[in-house]
């Protein structure tokens, strides 16, 4: 009876391949769905889309339709804007040369200005104006064209302030003109830099190089006519169709004006109506889409099927190393303790030195296999859920210094120096458990030391940053490269390059750091780079009610990498 009785307890203490076979159901499950759920939604609503798929598309064609005039009316704002500011960025000082120095400035500064007829330069003085015209194309002064600047001639007459941003007057669209004022650190004007638009380069050039480079990316841009007609409804420009473009005024279904100059310019799109044809045509590219969306989750239920027969494979093989590993782990401190005790027992040592030398090895083997013995229950403890922390108010630094001071014992002989920075103020009480962290710690400064790779100082600091306590850990060592830092804090996982795969460890060190840190309501984050050493980051809330207290985690708490920054090395 006593056996039946035990039985249950024994089972749910090794519950865990119970709870890996469901996690396997739950994830066939879950891909079985992930098929039949999407499958049976699109053939629901395969209908309702076919039925509204001649509204939809002529939607979202005319949608596309707008955004292309937007876009060709934007392209021209920005062309004649953009030369604009630099053809008409004109000091003040210029205005204050004689007439030769202004054109040779003109000359000078303002060649090769795309879309301008001509440049002038106007001088307000008193009573009168002073003007000059430049034809950039000849490069030689152009006689005057009369420019309305009533309003301007107001403004300087009356000193009244004026901003010298861009201004248009396309009253006249033979003498379309773009001004900027030139002022006085007041902003009262003094003059103005402008140009006249070069409406025939407008017309034959720039339309016809920006409808034509922007239109391959219209769908069924074969159907599509662009029409650009000027203030008085003339054809400035066509492009497409030209079947469409014979239709009368009311076949543009979008139209967009110019904005900035040519504001009565208009920029016109047109399209055919669809054959049966062509319908039929969408409807069947469309009903391949959906077989083809389909097939592809279908694929994707194959596929998550194998990802998680190999994951199970993955984890077998990492599982068989943790067992290798852990056995020359075991075997090379007891292999160590016990000749050193042969000698001691045979009396082959005699002198006090070497039999306290000997006890300091023996010492420290010791509590090299009682680190290896905690890591490997506890990670046993976590994996089935039994895991239990007692969390009670303690002194931090008190913890950290006991451990510290611990290594040191075990490192005086190898020459490597661990320096142990306060913090400025004294920390509050935490309420973790005492142990716990210092396992945490011991774990971050036993892989400081494996990999060092002859480095001699370790660095361990503590400090307060806002409402937390940080505690860091340095190492000059070997570092670890990009395509492993994601990975370190997973059970079992090893780098399998460099150094680290020249020493040996279970595999679990950084995951139980990972696992007692989240119980305690914190986070681990580390700063690595390949060959400059890594630091490792162990940040705790100082609330008291940031932790839970008693806390029980499973093994799903060891999953997956760190908060913050997942990179370093594993022990």
């Amino acid at each position: 009876m006593k056996e039946k009785r035990q039985q249950p307890a024994a089972a749910a203490r090794t519950g865990s391949p119970g709870l890996a076979n469901w996690s396997k159901r739950r994830l066939l499950w879950v891909g079985f769905a992930a098929v039949l759920v999407p499958l049976t939604a699109l053939m629901l609503l395969q209908y309702r889309w076919l039925v509204d798929l001649q509204y939809n598309s002529a939607l979202a064609q005319k949608a596309a339709m707008r955004g292309y005039a937007d876009l060709v009316a934007e392209k021209v704002e920005y062309f004649f804007r953009k030369n604009a500011e630099r053809a008409l960025n004109v000091p003040s000082a210029v205005l204050e040369k004689d007439r030769q120095d202004q054109l040779s400035y003109l000359r000078q500064k303002k060649k090769d200005i795309e879309g301008a007829r001509l440049l002038f330069l106007i001088r307000f003085q008193d009573e009168r104006i002073e003007e000059v015209f430049y034809d950039p194309a000849s490069k030689q002064e152009a006689e005057p064209v009369r420019v309305d600047l009533l309003y301007l001639k107001t403004l300087h007459k009356y000193g009244k302030t004026i901003d010298s941003e861009l201004k248009v007057d396309d009253s006249d669209p033979d003498n379309a003109v773009i001004f900027k004022p030139i002022t006085d650190e007041c902003s009262r004007l003094l003059g103005v830099a402008g140009m006249l638009v070069d409406t025939d380069y407008l017309r034959s050039h720039h339309l016809p190089d920006v409808i034509r480079k922007t239109l391959p990316s219209m769908p069924r841009q074969e159907d599509l006519a662009v029409l650009v007609r000027d203030g008085e409804g003339n054809q400035v420009f066509a492009e497409g169709d030209l079947k469409t473009l014979e239709l009368p005024d009311k076949a543009c279904e979008v139209s967009r004006k110019l904005p900035f100059i040519f504001r009565t310019w208009q920029v016109c799109l047109s399209s055919g109506s669809s054959t049966p044809e062509q319908l039929a045509r969408a409807n069947f590219l469309f009903n391949m889409t959906l077989s083809g969306v389909l097939g592809i989750l279908l694929a994707g239920g194959v596929l998550l099927t194998f990802r998680t027969a190999a994951r199970e494979m993955k984890l077998s093989e990492m599982k068989n190393d943790f067992v290798s590993n852990v056995s020359h782990e075991l075997r090379t401190p007891l292999a160590s303790i016990r000749v050193f005790g042969e000698m001691l027992r045979l009396g082959k040592v005699r002198e006090a030195s070497k039999v306290r030398e000997y006890g300091e090895y023996i010492e420290a083997e010791g509590r090299r296999l009682s680190q290896l013995i905690n890591n490997i229950l506890n990670f046993a403890k976590i994996e089935s859920g039994q895991k239990v922390y007692e969390f009670e108010s303690c002194d931090l630094e008190k913890v950290i210094e006991k451990v510290v001071s611990t290594f040191r014992v075990r490192l005086q002989h190898s020459g490597v120096e661990i320096d142990f920075s306060k913090p400025l103020g004294s920390l509050p009480p935490l309420n973790i458990d005492g142990q716990a962290v210092s396992q945490a710690i011991s774990n971050l400064l036993d892989n400081a030391v494996k990999y060092s790779n002859g480095a001699r100082r370790i660095e361990v600091a503590l400090k307060r940053s806002q409402d937390e306590a940080v505690i860091s850990v340095r190492d000059q060592g070997i570092g670890i490269s990009r395509e492993e830092q994601s990975k370190i804090f997973e059970r079992f996982h090893r780098v399998s390059t460099g150094l680290v795969h020249d020493v040996k460890g279970s595999g679990l060190g950084l995951s139980i750091v990972q696992h007692i840190v989240r119980a305690h309501g914190g986070r681990v984050e580390v700063e690595s780079e390949a060959g400059q050493g890594s630091t490792f980051f162990i940040i705790l809330p100082l609330r008291p009610d940031a932790a839970k207290q008693t806390t029980r985690s499973g093994p799903e708490a060891m999953e997956g990498g760190p908060q913050a920054a997942g990179e370093g090395k594993t022990s």
